[in-house]
């Protein structure tokens, strides 16, 4: 067994082989001068024919002139200072012998003879010292990722190691080799050892640390969880946002088919690495390589989530146990991070896979992101999970138009097999999703039932629970198409025809079933808190504020508009006239009956007494009323000015009538001041302050008189 590589393992075999007939080859060795044969050891075999070999085609008659010429040519020469390159050629040639070699005798099964054996030449050894040298050169200290920044000096390494590689195979899976090459096959076997070694760290270096640091990413449209009340919805599905920020403008890419910024690798640092990787599975270290990329790009991915979309990792009993002011500030962060997942960082981690490790059909882009994926998955349904309340609808629709929009690109970059798993997932998470959204409309139609408070409003002013059922109603709304496909996909409840309101009836929507069925359970509760108050006319004030504000808030959004319907806003409206005629008769018919004639004639005379009982009764009812109304809160408006112009022109009129034709037979002076309390404009001056809720005006019935 050889104990040294750089031993020439053809010495035995001329020992044995001296007097005996030989191939021209053994001639010709013999024949060399002691140097030259040290020089060229290995190259006499048959397989090894010119391998290196340059001396063996002289004659051994030219024995005379290198006789006669040796002092000139055994001069001091310069030194050949030999390269991995300058081995390269010989090596190709010796490693295409040898798999000549292995092919023609992989079959023999006879012993074989001594010339049988495949000799290894001398220079191999020297190519994998040199090639231990240049990888001792890179690990003395110099920074590692300098190397690569040479083309030449990358090739040359690359093939370096790649030349081991195929040496090595070549040797272990030839039986001659095998027998008589083990100190070499150690020693390839180590220097191997160490060039992947060393791959295996400048891949990890690069994968790391040539990353383009802040890639661009697809800004997240989180709009859903920010509507605007004026019923201006953004649409989820634009996947083409142009962002402005002052002089920087970001085009987002409208398919994932575009350049894709991320990961941020550049072209030569991909290439680089698919070379790497090619090398190392060429040399039997192909799961190490793909290890390293694997822990590698999980990390980065993670740390770009954690910086892009300030994503942390949350259990789904972390989830469970948060408040919701916390969870609340989660789900706008996940929602983020499920956009730009599903258009940017997956389809850039599965473009980088491809390019590093062609071939290799989205198994290190699944094993990357899958687990990922399911654990988005888990969020969704574990906020789902959560106790139901109604402020946490909208942040649960949300999520729902997340998944529903966002999940079928990503679903695309996964294989069939685990598609079906993510299905399964997201359909069961949008499931929890849809019932918890329809829950909680139970549960809102179950507070309006259950609201049965005994302490009317005062003023007749519009309803806590008219503004939160109306505002919940009218954001509600914003999502009119989402909550109209969970309503018809996730829907469990089974309702009697009978208990349907007559809009439902009609084919409205179901969401606009759900609806018509809160409008008439909030009417039916206010009707009945109408009747708390003891006075008729502030009844209907009051129904007149809360119809008024409930129509209001339905014209004011184009959304609940366009789901309440025409129909439904002109019955209302027809309603609130009603009111409005019920509150005039009650309080402003009983004042003009003291403006009737009835009473004040006797046969063709003015009887005074009756005359002055009038004016002081009518006076005193407006006192009356004037104390009493203007503590009535009226805050819409226009509601307030319709109110008092109506009341106006009634009441002016009248009294501008009754006092041209009664006030001359009250005698000037005091008796006309006792009871000509009121000019017609003094009247109308106090109508109009009527409905402010201000109870401090209620003195102002002794409002000076005008003159």
């Amino acid at each position: 067994m050889e104990k040294n590589v750089d031993k020439d393992p053809d010495h035995d075999h001329d020992d044995k082989s001296k007097g005996e007939e030989k191939a021209v080859d053994a001639v010709s060795d013999a024949h060399l001068p002691a140097d030259d044969v040290a020089h060229q050891d290995g190259n006499s075999t048959k397989e090894n024919v010119d391998v290196g070999n340059a001396e063996t085609d002289h004659d051994p008659g030219d024995n005379v002139v290198d006789d006669k010429v040796p002092q000139e040519e055994e001069a001091p020469e310069p030194e050949i200072r030999h390269t991995l390159e300058s081995f390269s050629e010989e090596l190709d040639q010796l490693l295409s012998s040898l798999s000549l070699h292995k092919e023609e005798h992989k079959d023999d099964k006879e012993e074989k003879t001594e010339e049988d054996y495949f000799q290894i030449p001398q220079f191999v050894g020297k190519f994998l010292d040199l090639l231990e040298e240049k990888l001792s050169k890179y690990d003395s200290g110099e920074p590692k990722t300098t190397w690569y920044q040479d083309p030449e000096e990358v090739s040359s390494l690359l093939e370096a190691v790649d030349r081991v590689s195929k040496l090595m195979g070549l040797l272990l899976n030839t039986k001659s080799c095998l027998d008589h090459h083990e100190p070499l096959i150690n020693h390839a076997g180590s220097i191997q050892q160490r060039a992947m070694a060393f791959l295996e760290d400048e891949f990890r270096a690069l994968l790391e640390e040539s990353v383009i640091k802040e890639p661009p990413v697809v800004p997240a449209d989180d709009s859903s969880s920010q509507r605007k009340s004026t019923g201006d919805q953004q649409d989820h599905q634009n996947d083409a946002v142009v962002s402005q920020d002052q002089d920087q403008t970001v085009v987002v890419p409208e398919s994932v088919d575009q350049e894709i910024e991320y990961p941020g690798y550049s072209e030569e640092v991909v290439a680089l690495l698919r070379k790497i990787a090619e090398k190392m599975k060429a040399g039997g270290y192909g799961w190490e390589c793909r290890e390293v990329y694997l822990v590698g790009r999980r990390n980065i991915l993670m740390r770009s989530l954690k910086h892009d979309c300030e994503f942390e990792k949350v259990s789904i009993d972390e989830v469970q146990k948060m408040s919701w002011d916390t969870l609340e500030r989660e789900i706008p962060l996940w929602n983020k991070t499920f956009k730009d997942c599903s258009s940017l960082f997956f389809p850039g981690e599965l473009k980088l896979a491809e390019k590093i490790f062609p071939g290799d059909e989205g198994s290190l882009f699944c094993i990357v992101t899958h687990c990922l994926a399911i654990q988005f998955l888990g969020f969704a349904e574990a906020v789902a999970m959560t106790k139901r309340s109604t402020e946490k609808l909208f942040k649960i629709l949300d999520i729902y138009e997340t998944l529903r929009d966002s999940f079928p690109a990503m679903e695309e970059l996964f294989p069939e097999e685990l598609r079906s798993e993510l299905r399964n997932e997201v359909a069961s998470a949008r499931s929890r999703l849809g019932e918890f959204a329809i829950n909680i409309f139970s549960d809102l139609e179950n507070s309006i039932k259950s609201d049965s408070s005994k302490t009317p409003v005062p003023g007749g002013a519009v309803h806590p629970l008219t503004r939160y059922t109306m505002n919940y109603l009218k954001y509600s709304c914003e999502y009119k198409d989402t909550l109209e496909q969970v309503f018809k996909s996730h829907s469990k409840m089974e309702q009697e025809e009978d208990d349907e309101p007559p809009a439902a009836k009609s084919g409205d929507s179901a969401f606009a079933s759900q609806l018509m069925r809160i409008m008439e359970l909030l009417d039916g509760n206010l009707e009945a808190k109408s009747k708390q108050y003891k006075d008729i006319p502030l009844s209907c004030i009051f129904m007149m504020n809360n119809g008024r504000y409930i129509v209001q808030k339905i014209k004011g959004s184009a959304e609940i508009h366009e789901v309440m319907g025409d129909t439904w806003c002109r019955r209302r409206s027809s309603e609130l006239r009603n009111y409005h005629k019920n509150y005039q008769r009650e309080t402003w018919g009983k004042l003009l009956g003291f403006l009737a004639h009835d009473g004040l004639m006797h046969n063709g005379k003015i009887v005074k007494p009756n005359l002055k009982e009038r004016f002081k009764s009518f006076n005193a009812t407006f006192d009356e009323i004037h104390k009493t109304q203007t503590t009535w809160v009226v805050n819409d408006e226009q509601l307030q000015s319709e109110l008092r112009v109506s009341i106006t022109a009634v009441m002016i009129p009248a009294y501008r009538a009754f006092m041209a034709r009664f006030g001359q037979y009250l005698d000037p002076g005091r008796q006309t001041e006792k009871y000509v309390k009121y000019q017609p404009e003094d009247i109308e001056d106090l109508i109009d302050q009527l409905f402010d809720g201000n109870t401090s005006s209620a003195s102002a019935a002794t409002a000076k008189r005008r003159t």
